[in-house]
This record gives structure tokens, C-alpha cells and sequence, in this order.
């Protein structure tokens, strides 16, 4: 079943999806997720599993909202164009400018789509860097990896901002607002649960956010 219902014409706009780290560790916390979502219970989801290694946990689900947002922004594609989203916004008072501080020293005004790109391609570099995301077993994460993980997801809410704002009434009209709440309300949970975004960095949605947590 296609998400959206916008069928195979996009297909060709989304990135392979990205696999869990760290062997067949990662892969058995997948697993985890999947059957803890499988429930229906988000906040049980998000927890870290008894006995489990945080940044592990972390490291996987870190590629799961990956995914999803990549997913959930690649149906929109034929929306979110650069002449329809020139800059890439959150409503009338929030606009995100795009800087990696190494190839992109000075934060750009860029389209959403383009925003979008430098992101996900950012975040793949981080994903497949083996020094930040380790493969194997056992191999020690980074001492910074928290600090990278939280800009992943503070950078991936930025996505949501825009899609709420910009997009909430196309996604309504092809009646799969259900499916994106989801989606954010897990992520919302998950971040939450492991302080991974600051307040301020909420503020697009803060309303949004405030009914998920309550």
C-alpha cells in the first residue's frame, strides 16, 4: 500500500530505505520496535528496553525517524516544489536556513525541497560514517554522539514544521492526516522521552506538541 495514495509515480524521489546499525544488534532492537509498535501503545514504544545500551537504542531509532520522515516529505514532492515553498518555512514567523558548518559554513535561504535535501544527505552521510553510527557489535559511539543525534532530530522536526504548516490541508484532502499524527506523535514521544530537542526548537508546533505530551 503506497503512502498517501500517491501510487509509484514518486517512487523515483525516495532514498533506499536506510537498514539499523550496529549488526544483528541493531536488528534485534528493530524487532523490538516494530512489535512494541505493533501494540499501538507509543509511549511504551519509545523506552528504552530493559537492560539495552542507550546510545544503541538511540542509533536505531535514529534511522527509524529517518525513514520516516524521508518517506512521509517524498510523498509530498509534487507539493512541496520550489515555487510553491521558496524558502523553507514553518508558518509566518519561523524560516530555517541551511548550514552543515563544513561544507556550508553560512546558513543559506534555500527552497524546502532544497532545505530537504541538504538534510537527508547530511543525515545519510552521518548515518554511514562508522566513526558516529558503528556497525559492529560492541564498537565504542562517539563521545559527542548525543549532541549529533539531537541535531538529527532537531533538523527532522523541521520537516514536520513545514509539512504541518505548509502542507496539513493536502494531507488532509487525500485523507491521511491519521497516518502523519502518528507519525508525529511518536516522534514527539521519543524525543521527549530522551530530551533530544530543546523547548525553544518546538515552538512551530508547540500547541501540537503540548496535546500529544498531555
Amino acid at each position: 500500500m503506497s503512502l498517501f495514495g500517491l501510487g509509484s509515480r514518486n517512487q523515483k524521489t525516495f532514498r533506499p530505505k536506510k537498514n539499523a546499525p550496529s549488526g544483528s544488534k541493531g536488528a534485534q532492537l528493530q524487532k523490538h520496535i516494530d512489535a512494541t509498535l505493533g501494540s499501538g501503545n507509543l509511549r511504551e514504544a519509545v523506552r528504552l528496553p530493559p537492560g539495552e545500551d542507550i546510545n544503541e537504542w538511540l542509533a536505531v531509532n535514529t534511522v527509524d525517524f529517518f525513514n520516516q520522515v524521508n518517506i512521509l516529505h517524498g510523498t509530498l514532492t509534487e507539493f512541496c516544489t520550489p515555487v510553491n515553498c521558496p524558502t523553507m518555512t514553518a508558518g509566518p514567523k519561523y524560516e530555517y536556513r541551511w548550514a552543515d558548518g563544513v561544507t556550508i559554513k553560512k546558513p543559506l535561504e534555500v527552497s524546502a525541497p532544497k532545505y530537504v535535501e541538504y538534510l537527508m544527505d547530511w543525515i545519510e552521510a552521518q548515518l554511514d560514517d562508522e566513526s558516529i553510527f558503528p556497525q559492529k557489535i560492541g564498537a565504542p559511539f562517539p563521545s559527542n554522539f548525543h549532541e549529533v543525534v539531537k541535531t538529527i532530530f532537531k533538523r527532522l522536526f523541521r520537516v514536520y514544521a513545514h509539512i504541518y504548516h505548509t502542507h496539513f490541508q493536502k494531507i488532509v484532502s487525500l485523507k491521511e492526516e491519521a497516518h502523519l499524527n502518528t507519525c508525529f506523535k511518536h516522534f514527539v514521544l521519543f524525543t521527549w522521552e530522551f530530551r533530544l530537542i530543546d523547548k525553544g526548537e518546538l515552538a512551530p508546533l508547540y500547541d501540537l506538541v503540548e496535546s500529544i505530551l498531555q
